[in-house]
């Protein structure tokens, strides 16, 4: 058995820096690489790609990414984890052992496939043998909307990713894995760990929680001294670790930008939590409030004392379906009156959408530069300490924003609905403002707006032993 192995995050989603995996693999010592490539709304977007060509529907931006690292992971065998195959895991395996023996890496690779997340097309057989499948959140059922469902994923734990890594496979892909799931699974193989060892499933699981974000624990979006941050142009994306008893080290290569220190490994541990008592994953219910954390010298981090609970009967699925369509336009207005300018232009447009008969389900407005991140409350608070006298222009008590001076502001509008042709509608309205609103329009940001198809979430719960996973090697 080793003593340590070390996992290294090299994606948050899918869109995330490009040269961050390949950094991962050639800036120093790694034995594992995973990549976390999905998003709820990825799956109903990959679904869509698929119904149109049936040889899409995975992230092909990870074949590119596998064309360029495969050799030096070949050579340092380094072993790469991924949910990348989206909703075609077999189509993403095929394009990686292309990749593969066009490099000359043929007969020198295995390729583990994992399917049986994608559970669209049982879902009528389901509901024929009276599984009830309802909104987590809402209790509505799943036939209220079934007709418009575009995508239906259980979220796989780390079991498939074991097997496929004991059968000898130096690449898995998958469907719709869990983030945590890709760290745990290579501690698991390495170390032997049982499903039941729940302390130290339970610290493998916070350890892909930890960097399934990427380098959000490594000093980006961190808002503790977030100005003396160093080089974030070169951030290092951060590294795990681990031991055979659990206990793990956060950190990053070596000569890299970023910071990892207790501090940024505590705001990635509040990443998406609810009751940190009982963080439910495939694997293990996992006790955060048990996690401590100390230095253990320049960009390391211990991370030990992580206790865990059985696991449930049931998987998450994530559900996606079509809800209508939205569009968002917007307009820039200029001094003097910026602001006054584009209220006025946003009471133009909704009144003339009024006059039109236009059915809408919601009609939004922000003003960008006033009030489009802190809402109502920005209005009321000043643009810093002390307040904004109005009269003397200059630092005064006045608890009021004196807003007339504001050199721009941009009127963001949006209009979401059942009928596309509504929305379609509301998308010629808006350049007119140009030439029949308010003077000093600056920007038509865009052109047109575009109409676009809502795909809302529906998650719901699954009995794990309706679900089948399957594991498969292909050789390249």
């Amino acid at each position: 058995m080793k003593t340590k192995i070390r996992v290294a995050g090299g994606q948050g989603f899918w869109g995330d820096l490009l040269t961050a995996p390949v950094d991962q693999v050639r800036n120093g010592p790694i034995d594992y690489l995973m990549l976390d490539y999905l998003a709820e709304v990825t799956m109903s977007i990959l679904q869509k790609q698929r119904a149109r060509d049936p040889n899409a529907g995975y992230a092909k931006d990870f074949v590119a990414l596998m064309r360029e690292i495969l050799p030096d992971c070949v050579e340092k065998n380094i072993r790469v984890l991924s949910n990348a195959g989206g909703v075609n895991v077999s189509g993403c395996a095929s394009a990686i052992r292309e990749a593969a023996r066009e490099l000359g890496l043929g007969g020198k690779l295995k390729i583990g496939v994992i399917t049986g997340d994608d559970i669209l097309g049982r879902l009528d057989d389901f509901a024929e043998q009276g599984v009830e499948i309802t909104n987590m959140e809402t209790g509505e059922p799943l036939a209220a909307v079934r007709d418009q469902v575009q995508s239906a994923n259980v979220y796989l734990g780390a079991a498939g990713l074991v097997e496929a890594l004991d059968k000898g496979a130096q690449v898995v892909v998958g469907g719709r894995l869990t983030d945590t799931g890709l760290t745990l699974a290579p501690l698991m193989h390495e170390f032997g760990w049982k499903f039941d060892q729940w302390d130290v499933i339970s610290a493998g699981t916070i350890a892909g929680h930890i960097i399934e974000c990427g380098a959000q624990a490594s000093g980006g979006n961190c808002q503790y001294d977030w100005q003396n941050i160093p080089d974030l142009a070169n951030v290092g994306f951060p590294i795990v670790e681990a031991s055979p008893n659990g206990e793990f080290i956060v950190t990053k290569h070596e000569g890299t930008g970023g910071r990892v220190n207790v501090q940024s490994i505590k705001e990635q541990l509040l990443y998406e939590m609810g009751d940190p008592k009982s963080y439910i994953t495939p694997d293990v219910v996992a006790d955060f409030s048990s996690i401590q954390l100390a230095g253990a010298g320049e960009n390391r981090v211990r991370v030990f004392g992580i206790k865990g609970n059985p696991n449930t009967e049931f998987y998450k699925v994530s559900i996606a379906y079509s809800h209508g369509y939205k569009a968002v336009g917007t307009l820039v207005y200029a001094w003097p009156d910026a602001y006054a300018k584009a209220q006025a232009a946003e009471k133009i447009l909704r009144a003339r959408l009024d006059r039109l008969g236009l059915k809408f389900d919601l009609v939004l407005s922000e003003f960008v530069g006033v009030n489009a991140t802190h809402g109502h409350l920005a209005l009321s608070s000043p643009p810093y300490e002390g307040g904004v006298d109005a009269a003397s222009g200059g630092r005064g008590g006045s608890l009021e924003r004196d807003l007339s001076g504001i050199p721009e502001v941009q009127l963001r509008f949006g209009v979401r609905g059942p009928n596309k042709a509504d929305v379609e509608r509301f998308t010629k309205e808006l350049a007119p403002l140009i030439l029949t609103g308010p003077p000093a329009v600056t920007g038509f940001a865009g052109g047109r707006p575009k109409v676009e198809e809502i795909m809302a979430y529906f998650p719901a719960l699954i009995p794990k032993n309706l679900i089948e996973t399957k594991v498969e090697i292909v050789e390249a």
